[in-house]
């Protein structure tokens, strides 16, 4: 948990500490599954567009894993870039 973006944890209670960080743990999974949950949706929508088989063929096999890498990459670019604005240290693109 970053305490910049927290504030002053210090001047709060122990009650109220714990609130904040069972809140903030609760917001990072909702966060994280609607992450993957986009991913899914979004990738078999593109990916899959039979159900011949219960696995998938090769040429779908590729589409997910391409699909799921570049979606993967831009979240992470996406959060590398908004720890740069909140840190003030942004790169012009």
């Amino acid at each position: 948990m970053d305490k910049s973006m927290l504030g002053d944890l210090d001047s709060m209670g122990e009650e109220d500490k714990l609130r904040m960080t069972t809140m903030i743990e609760q917001l990072q999974i909702r966060d994280s599954l609607r992450m993957y949950n986009s991913l899914v949706e979004r990738c078999f929508n593109d990916c899959i567009d039979t159900f011949r088989r219960k696995s998938l063929d090769k040429q779908e096999d590729t589409c997910v894993r391409r699909c799921a890498e570049k979606f993967l990459k831009h979240s992470m670019r996406v959060g590398l870039r908004f720890a740069e604005l909140n840190q003030g240290t942004a790169t012009p693109d």
